[in-house]
């Protein structure tokens, strides 16, 4: 099979270094990619967001399967374009990806189809936002609706950091993902990321992570992309796991065939597991970044094989096969990351921190004009490791953190403490 991968992050360098390893795969391509990803494809300069230079490209090269990493194209309706097109492609339909493209419509989704969350409101003015916020008191949680690169959620301890984060929104902070917002209780608990990989009426457990968003060590300053992740999350118990199908995904599935619009691709679960039990904080409609670095790098299957059944209807007859062990990744991001990265500084040592438990995968990197590997983004690089144990996977992905040269890069140093704090109780 002739595959294009679109996208250019940590993520696609995962899934391209996991669909190289198919042996149904022919040719990998990826648009635009990263010198990580050029290890495993052909890489192709077409911008994510030019529909029509990817359709032309796909048809041209005789493309069997697209796979779609980042949210935007979906968002945008690739997947719609390319299948009218009559390619195939893994990933949801615009209308599906709204469930990841405006926070509000998995609200109201979730209120129809009784499916527990968070109490919220939906807002497209600050003084009503700020009313209700000031109704339901702090902690609250403030989230753009549209899409902001993870950085569009704000959980406000203090009622005045909430009022700032609706003012924030409504003056362009996010741009058209900000022209309305969402306002949620806070939730209480643990929170998990949680994977199925769908068909439009199947939808297959594809395991658990949890990851880390804060900036900081103990989990402090703001939420960004994802500074690193581990899997599987403890707390996602094969009882857990029933219970998120039976109360969460599953209906979710029938509700989005009701509104006409099946879901096909991944489906990922951000769950707070409180007390009283799951409750859905949002979704994504894509694989996580930095999850699917530890996914990837778990899954005993073949992934290609996956997807070929998900875009075909075919999951019913599927089942997914883990390697026992953990898996850990750590996020190495430029000084400045989130708020303005620097661009530019050189790494090195990249290759010499790899190993059979280590790989890292290629995120915001370029080459400059003498061929030196530069960070060329926020997330630069995720290190990921495996291991018997969280704490055996930490140990090493750090000791693979400290071979690599790059002064210019930080990381944080506790990935994993949950699960490590439970190890060693």
């Amino acid at each position: 099979m002739n595959v294009l991968l679109i996208g250019s992050g940590g993520r696609e360098h995962a899934l391209a270094w996991k669909l190289a390893a198919s042996p149904l795969l022919a040719k990998l391509y990826a648009a635009p990619g990263n010198p990580g990803i050029a290890q495993e494809a052909e890489c192709v300069s077409l911008s994510i967001d030019d529909h029509a230079a990817i359709l032309a490209f796909a048809k041209d090269r005789g493309i069997d399967l697209v796979v779609v990493g980042p949210e935007a194209p979906l968002v945008a309706g690739l997947a719609d374009e390319l299948e009218a097109a009559g390619i195939r492609v893994f990933g949801p339909s615009q209308k599906a990806a709204q469930l990841e493209g405006s926070k509000g419509f998995t609200k109201d989704l979730c209120a129809r189809f009784g499916i527990p969350t968070a109490a919220y409101g939906r807002f497209n003015n600050a003084p009503k936002a700020k009313a209700y916020a000031r109704q339901v008191g702090a902690p609250i949680v403030i989230k753009a609706d549209g899409l902001a690169a993870g950085k569009g959620v704000t959980v406000a301890m203090e009622l005045d950091e909430a009022l700032d984060a609706i003012d924030a929104c409504f003056e362009g902070a996010f741009g058209a993902a900000g022209a309305e917002v969402v306002v949620e209780e806070f939730l209480e608990g643990e929170e998990a990321s949680f994977f199925c990989i769908c068909d439009g009426t199947t939808a297959l457990p594809f395991g658990s992570a949890q990851d880390h968003k804060r900036v900081g060590e103990g989990d402090t300053g703001p939420n960004t992309g994802g500074m690193g992740a581990y899997s599987p999350a403890p707390v996602m118990t094969p009882e857990m796991e029933a219970r998120v199908m039976r109360e969460i995904i599953e209906p979710t599935m029938r509700g989005m065939i009701e509104l006409g619009a099946p879901f096909k691709g991944m489906l990922f679960a951000g769950l707070m597991i409180g007390e009283d039990g799951p409750k859905l904080i949002e979704y994504n409609t894509r694989f996580g970044d930095p999850e699917c670095q530890v996914l990837m790098t778990r899954l005993k299957d073949d992934v290609l094989t996956i997807m070929n059944a998900a875009v075909d209807g075919q999951l019913s007859h599927l089942s997914v096969r883990w390697h026992d062990q953990a898996a850990l990744t750590v996020v190495m991001a430029a000084e400045g990351y989130p708020a303005s990265p620097r661009k530019g500084t050189v790494i090195s040592g990249v290759e010499a921190a790899e190993s059979d438990e280590v790989q890292v995968f290629h995120a915001g990197t370029a080459r400059n004009e003498q061929g030196d590997l530069i960070a060329n983004g926020g997330r630069v690089l995720s290190v990921t490791a495996t291991g018997a144990t969280v704490s055996e996977a930490a140990q090493r992905a750090y000791e693979a953190v400290d071979a690599i040269d790059w002064s210019g890069g930080f990381c944080r140093r506790d990935i994993g403490w949950r699960a490590i704090e439970r190890e060693t109780a």
